[in-house]
């Protein structure tokens, strides 16, 4: 499909009216509603998944709470989904996947860290931050989840900005990557809400995402 970032705001609201037309109001009303809930203020990146129902599921609750971007790191297991627990979430989702260069993990950090986001390491095994005393006012920042087996990378863990662990009360060493990124997505999510801070797209970004989405919804 093609780009549409080069576009000004005009031209893109003259489109975006265009292809509006051709769906129900009412569609068109749920998109705008969908979107003034979209946020770039916290991405998720995911790390070498290989079951095809947790990268759904993951997916599926990124739309739910509104995160727009979603990084896909695929080093040594390509990301697959089951469109059965998925449900159609990955076609409103903006889609990053590093798969590419030798090192997917830090080709990943280092483009987020460029764009000004903290890099957030999720893990049971280190204690810096517990997820309810996480502070989301320090700046923007990408959830990383890693494996089912073993977590997050030694990448990960050494250029993170912080460490997040989710309180566990049981015998079990850690919640499943799918459980933990809803969790995660959940807690930051209704803390970010609560505070002054501008978290939702801009007019241009808006415009962008819309427009890409009718054109998916009407196969142009």
């Amino acid at each position: 499909m093609t780009s549409v970032n080069h576009l000004s705001i005009s031209e893109l609201q003259k489109i975006e009216a265009e292809l509006s037309a051709c769906i129900t109001p009412e569609r068109n009303v749920r998109m705008n509603e969908v979107l003034e809930n979209r946020t770039r203020y916290l991405t998720v990146a995911v790390e070498d998944v290989y079951q095809p129902h947790n990268a759904s599921a993951v997916l599926r609750s990124c739309d739910c709470f509104g995160v727009m971007d979603v990084h896909i790191i695929e080093n040594r297991n390509k990301y697959q989904i089951n469109p059965d627990v998925a449900l159609g979430a990955s076609q409103w989702l903006t889609m990053h996947r590093y798969n590419e260069q030798p090192d997917n993990t830090v080709e990943c950090i280092r483009a987020l860290k460029e764009n000004n986001y903290r890099i957030i390491a999720t893990t049971p095994h280190e204690r810096q931050t517990l997820l309810t005393n996480f502070d989301v006012s320090k700046g923007k920042f990408a959830l990383f989840f890693g494996t089912e087996m073993k977590g997050v990378s030694a990448q990960v863990l050494e250029h993170a900005d912080e460490h997040l662990r989710i309180p566990m009360y049981g015998f079990t060493e850690s919640y499943n990557i799918s459980v933990s990124a809803a969790l995660c997505m959940f807690q930051v999510v209704e803390q970010l809400r609560k505070t002054k801070i501008d978290w939702s797209l801009s007019e241009k970004e808006r415009l962008e995402i819309k427009v890409q989405w009718l054109k998916k919804q009407l196969h142009y």
